[in-house]
């Protein structure tokens, strides 16, 4: 039919949209793929054959004559196993094709400094069960993680994590070695992960520039321009929590600078700002605040106030550069942006070049905590995507 490379793309990409959509019909793959309807039945039937896809005669579509088969992902036979580390929690998740999570499992992660052995043994086991616990004739094609701090492409190493102390410690190395799978584990920064996740999966969809941020203690980024992840030089890009947003009376921030905007809307400056001790801390303790706000109480209320002042002027600077067509809030974010929403707009409105703010958008992470667990198992699926007779067969 093609010379093997060329094959090998179609069936990539073939998969890789019923992958992302959950179903396809034949006729809309061959517009998509500028393939004749011939070719698209041999390239289905082999991914068929192969236990990735399935298909099957659609519901009624009201219209005259045969209706194109629908392809739909086969999602108990090929899996990846994600895994997210976030300041307060761990969690393991067996995922299939079409991005569904077969199981899970989840644990608490104390705040006690770099847990490196901790974190990987816990995660390992994690990884064992869900394995054992999958059907004897499902394949596990690729493993992927987040990671709340600066990963180094390639190698997993996590450069950089304030929040825990974690500095050049070789988490995804570690991990792949006490799993003992023989695969390796791709290594992303839970924000970047967000980003992809949202515009696959969630509030993102159809928007090929957009900006999330996610709070876990500190603030992340993720932004997406033209339909792909904008990373930077050495991977280490969109980090929009370390924006300088208030330089001269600024709060201290975990990177050694002040005023950064993480300083100034993440947890501890929310919680400050709401008058609580600080031995109160967690999402919980922010939902209290938040709550308290709703029901009129005046110190949450100004706290929320204050924070989304600071997120504003960052959002606002975020629109002036990017443009994007939607900017997400995700993590503890999706809990404090509605209460401090009229805030950012005012900010917005103010600091914001009317042509780059007038058509974009501001809502919360449709995936939820799951942003970061659903944006490391695409790391996982990627080499089945590109190669997936090859991955199979190896």
């Amino acid at each position: 039919m093609f010379p093997g490379e060329i094959r090998r793309r179609h069936l990539g990409t073939l998969l890789r949209h019923v992958h992302v959509d959950g179903s396809v019909s034949r006729t809309a793959l061959g517009e998509r793929m500028g393939l004749n309807r011939s070719t698209i039945m041999a390239l289905t039937a082999e991914l068929g054959a192969a236990g990735l896809v399935r298909e099957e005669t659609p519901a009624e579509t009201g219209r005259a004559g045969r209706p194109s088969l629908v392809v739909r992902p086969e999602v108990t036979g090929a899996y990846v196993l994600a895994f997210d580390v976030a300041v307060d929690w761990l969690v393991a998740a067996r995922v299939g094709l079409g991005g569904v999570v077969l199981d899970r499992r989840r644990a608490d992660r104390p705040r006690a400094g770099a847990d490196l052995d901790r974190v990987v043994e816990v995660l390992a086991g994690f990884g064992r069960e869900l394995r054992e616990a999958a059907p004897p004739d499902a394949v596990c094609v690729g493993i992927g993680a987040s990671y709340c701090g600066m990963i180094r492409p390639g190698d997993g190493m996590v450069r950089f994590g304030p929040d825990m102390g974690w500095v050049d410690q070789a988490f995804g190395a570690e991990l792949g070695r006490r799993l003992g799978f023989g695969l390796p584990v791709a290594v992303g920064n839970e924000a970047h992960l967000g980003a992809v996740a949202e515009q696959l999966r969630g509030a993102g969809v159809g928007f090929r520039n957009l900006i999330y941020l996610h709070g876990d203690v500190g603030v992340g980024g993720g932004i997406i321009v033209g339909g792909k992840l904008l990373d930077g030089d050495g991977g280490y890009g969109c980090e929009l929590g370390h924006m300088v947003v208030n330089p001269y009376q600024g709060r201290p921030c975990g990177c050694g600078s002040r005023g950064c905007l993480e300083a100034e809307v993440g947890e501890r400056a929310l919680l400050d700002a709401a008058g609580w001790p600080t031995e109160r801390y967690g999402r919980d303790a922010l939902r209290e605040v938040v709550a308290d706000a709703a029901a009129g109480g005046p110190a949450a209320r100004e706290a929320l106030h204050r924070i989304g002042d600071w997120l504003g002027i960052g959002v606002a600077n975020l629109i002036n550069l990017f443009n994007p067509g939607i900017v997400l809030f995700g993590g503890m974010l999706r809990d404090v942006y509605p209460g401090a929403a009229e805030q950012v707009r005012a900010r917005i409105v103010h600091h914001g070049l009317p042509v780059a703010r007038e058509r974009v958008r501001l809502r919360v992470s449709a995936l939820g905590d799951d942003a970061t667990l659903v944006g490391a198992a695409e790391l996982g699926f990627a080499e089945l995507l590109a190669d997936p007779l090859g991955v199979l067969g190896s």
